[in-house]
């Protein structure tokens, strides 16, 4: 089960990872069209080039309407995205001040303790973006500038998230067994140890 877990957890990952390439690429369109839309109107481009100027803006040279609302949920997909690999890779912060000098036994039930409740912490986060996209949907709220319906940033976020709880909860269960078998069923990641 671990290579199915893993594999779907880079798939997702490699997604929101095109997702932020997608956010910078729209930023940087966003930032050069805004810059642009300023010069045109600026008193040097009216008396150099006044047709030129009038022209582009008519022609909708600005910045892209609405990307803030599109960075806003795909920047939230991205995160919940990127979470089922940081859990089944172990690349979750850790600060291990005592626990290093802990026999094996303990660690394991250190880290099977952390990975339930993490386990839980990401169902209990899949309920509650379940339960905000319900209500967005039911209200049919949708954003300000491209009055697309606010849902289906919570869906694509549930996408991630969902992925993350399996992972988490496959995690938390092969803890579990390794307690209660005495060794290590996972490999360990090494986190990013402070």
């Amino acid at each position: 089960m671990y290579p199915f877990f893993f594999r779907l957890s880079r798939i997702i990952a490699y997604l929101g990872g095109l997702m932020l390439a997608l956010l910078i690429v729209l930023t940087c369109i966003s930032i050069l069209g805004r810059s642009l839309n300023g010069f045109l109107h600026s008193d040097i481009a009216m008396s150099l080039a006044p047709g030129i100027a009038r022209w582009l803006i008519n022609a909708g040279v600005g910045p892209i309407n609405g990307d803030y609302e599109l960075v806003e949920a795909g920047i939230a997909f991205s995160i919940f995205a990127f979470l089922p690999l940081c859990q089944i890779s172990g690349g979750h912060a850790s600060v291990d001040v005592f626990a290093a000098n802990f026999p094996p036994g303990v660690n394991r039930l250190l880290q099977a303790v952390i990975d339930v409740l993490f386990a839980l912490v990401l169902v209990l986060i899949v309920v509650q973006l379940y339960l905000g996209m319900d209500s967005k949907l039911r209200a049919q709220q949708t954003s300000l500038l491209l009055e697309f319906p606010v849902w289906w940033g919570y869906a694509i976020c549930l996408i991630g998230a969902g992925v993350a709880a399996l992972v988490g909860i496959y995690i938390a269960v092969m803890r579990l067994a390794e307690l209660v078998r005495g060794r290590d069923l996972l490999p360990h990641g090494s986190g990013a140890e402070h």
